[in-house]
């Protein structure tokens, strides 16, 4: 099912259980997609972004709150954290699972053979080809890191 299609069913069906974390979190990404959309629609994409670029826009969204979280602690505000921990929670239960630390490292020396990458100066390779084959599983932040090690 796409992910449009499952965040509004997700939404009917919390709205229906009265899950309110899951209703507000769900409505929140609904709104981010929407303002997503209304953009692409004025670079001439009447249809709106596609599943990759939803998926980006959800891994945007765990990350912000990942850094909220961080935030909360170092105020001593562990009520606040444990929301985000929760809306985290919600966002990811539409994203495909995660690579594991191994997992990311044999998909990166996989890329690395395919795209024949020697050095540091093809890492811009690496990285692109990354995301094209890999999105959503990994965690691009976390790979810059090792294809550097890799290529190093």
């Amino acid at each position: 099912m796409p992910l449009r299609e499952a965040l509004r069913t997700a939404l009917k069906e919390s709205m229906k259980a009265g899950d309110q974390r899951r209703v507000s979190t769900v409505r929140m990404v609904l709104a981010a997609l929407k303002e997503r959309d209304i953009d692409a629609r004025g670079k001439g994409n009447p249809s709106g972004i596609d599943e990759g670029d939803i998926q980006r826009m959800m891994q945007g969204l765990v990350k912000q709150r990942r850094e909220a979280i961080e935030l909360y602690k170092q105020g001593n505000r562990p009520e606040l954290a444990q929301q985000e921990q929760e809306e985290i929670a919600v966002i990811e239960s539409f994203l495909p699972k995660q690579m594991s630390d191994a997992e990311a490292e044999q998909a990166i020396k996989g890329v690395i053979a395919a795209t024949g990458a020697q050095s540091v100066k093809d890492m811009g390779r690496v990285m692109a080809a990354l995301k094209e084959k890999h999105a959503g599983q990994l965690d691009l932040s976390k790979a810059g890191g090792l294809v550097k090690k890799l290529l190093g």
